[in-house]
């Protein structure tokens, strides 16, 4: 018997091992036998699987390479300053002296005010985000939300150059968004393939969350093709992306940038180990458009649509659950002219299939309008091809806010601390509203009641508010002495406000 042993195995890296044979251990009748295996297992491969569980990966390559891509996107936007009350002490704290009758320091009781600064505009912080190198000549891409209702917006780069950037165009159903800052020579990054990218793929994010420039983050791919019921597939990842990550680049192992970290998933609004990110070949689609336009174009066909379930497909003999089934087709739209009827079930656009509802507005989206193309719809037990010219969506409104004057109220406004302008038709229409009027500015009373700009004024005191006229007219009859109910929509929710007169 041996002692010790004569063969033993050693490592050479995490892919191989080597077979190590003691010769002068072996007895020469089994040398034979050691020479033929000393040659087939001299090095023999260890699995993908098992060399993965003893070494992970190394962002460090990647950093520096992608690194000096990345940029921080900070937004400002201009506000009413309010000016300094009386001896310099602002409104809150004169409120304070008037309601329970303290005199104001160093203020005669008696005699007239003197006459307070006009109320002059000051920028303040917006936000903060992120955005990386799209051309060596100035080109960032980031999110629309981002930019969104900007006055100004900063650049940063990596060596702390700062750079007021140039809104090129934003898309705010894609979340996309192009700045243009002067500057040239700027190391650009490199776009990779989607088509490429595989669920449980190692990815890494480089962004500001929370302001903090420069960060790292990394995981994998949880999911593709993910949809939100947005208008894109999304990327899912586990990568930490907080606030201020928006617009970052979502970068493989080969240094490529694969998409845009857009969202998250949680109920406390910081991460909780869902993220999504949105394609960079969807996002260089429409980076093309913005930068050649500023705008996007897209198709539409004009209908409303649903899942088809599978109770519903077993009914109508479809077979499996698929399509999109058309609930309603718009009066005067290229559907209603193709022949489109509520009920059809839209299984094919030009010939792709449609295998659920959320596949027919990208597909249609992605056409040029103008162009003929066909639509295969289940209709009653049979497949009917009809062909369609397709319509153009209607385009996003500027992300910049507008500058033009608008028609706003007068005094009778003022004593209840508000500015109102009417609505446009566009925007009733977006609103789905007859009448109201948009708030501007929102002070004193108006501010503390909780209306702010933007808000839409339904009615006041219980009575409907058309427009600006008959918004005076109400306001006008009020008792400024009293508290009045105001009715008022911020987005999609009607609520009450109390604006309470200063004592």
């Amino acid at each position: 018997m041996y002692q010790q042993p004569c063969v033993r195995v050693v490592f050479v890296d995490e892919r191989l091992m080597m077979f190590h044979i003691d010769w002068k251990k072996l007895p020469s009748s089994v040398w034979l036998g050691a020479a033929m295996l000393s040659t087939s297992l001299a090095f023999v491969p260890i699995s993908p699987v098992a060399a993965q569980t003893r070494v992970l990966p190394d962002f460090t390559d990647l950093v520096e390479q992608v690194g000096p891509s990345v940029v921080n996107i900070r937004t400002l936007e201009k506000v009413t300053a309010r000016p300094s009350a009386d001896n310099g002490m602002d409104e809150d704290m004169l409120e304070f002296f008037r309601r329970f009758g303290v005199p104001i320091p160093n203020q005669p009781r008696q005699g007239p005010r003197p006459n307070r600064p006009q109320q002059q505009e000051e920028e303040q912080p917006r936000g903060v985000g992120s955005g990386f190198v799209l051309t060596a000549d100035g080109f960032i891409l980031t999110n629309a939300h981002v930019v969104d209702g900007a006055d100004e917006v900063i650049v940063t780069l990596t060596d702390k150059r700062e750079f007021k950037a140039r809104l090129v165009g934003a898309d705010k159903r894609t979340d996309v968004a192009v700045v243009k800052i002067q500057a040239t020579g700027l190391p650009a990054v490199k776009i990779g393939d989607v088509s490429r990218l595989k669920v449980g793929e190692w990815v890494m994010a480089i962004g500001s969350p929370f302001g903090l420039e420069n960060t790292v983050t990394a995981g994998i791919v949880s999911a593709k093709q993910r949809d939100t019921g947005d208008y894109l597939p999304f990327i899912q990842t586990d990568v930490a992306i907080n606030p201020g990550n928006s617009g970052g680049p979502l970068i493989n192992m080969r240094g490529e940038v694969v998409g845009i970290n857009s969202q998250i998933y949680s109920r406390s609004g910081g991460y909780m180990g869902i993220a999504f990110a949105i394609p960079i070949d969807e996002a260089m689609r429409v980076s093309e458009q913005l930068r050649a336009s500023g705008r996007v174009t897209r198709g539409r066909i004009g209908v409303q649509i649903d899942q088809v379930s599978k109770e519903v497909a077993e009914a109508i003999g479809l077979g499996k659950p698929q399509g999109a089934l058309v609930r309603g087709v718009e009066a005067g739209s290229p559907a209603e002219k193709a022949g489109v009827e509520a009920g059809d079930i839209i299984i094919k656009f030009d010939g792709k299939a449609i295998e659920k509802s959320s596949d027919l507005p990208r597909q249609v989206g992605n056409t040029k309008p103008g162009l003929r193309s066909t639509l295969t719809v289940f209709r009653r037990g049979a497949t009917k091809d009809l062909s369609i010219t397709i319509g153009e969506f209607e385009a996003d409104k500027p992300a910049r806010k507008e500058r033009e004057e608008k028609p706003r109220s007068t005094s009778a406004g003022q004593s209840l601390g508000l500015a109102v302008s009417e609505l446009s038709d566009a925007q009733k229409k977006e609103l789905k509203m007859k009448g109201g009027v948009r708030v501007d500015v929102a002070s004193e009373a108006a501010a503390r009641a909780g209306l702010r700009e933007g808000d839409v004024i339904v009615a006041i005191a219980n009575v409907d508010i058309a427009g600006v006229r008959e918004f005076e007219a109400v306001v006008g009859k009020l008792d400024k002495s009293k508290p009045v109910n105001v009715l008022f929509r911020r987005g999609e929710w009607a609520q009450y406000a109390v604006i309470r007169p200063a004592r």
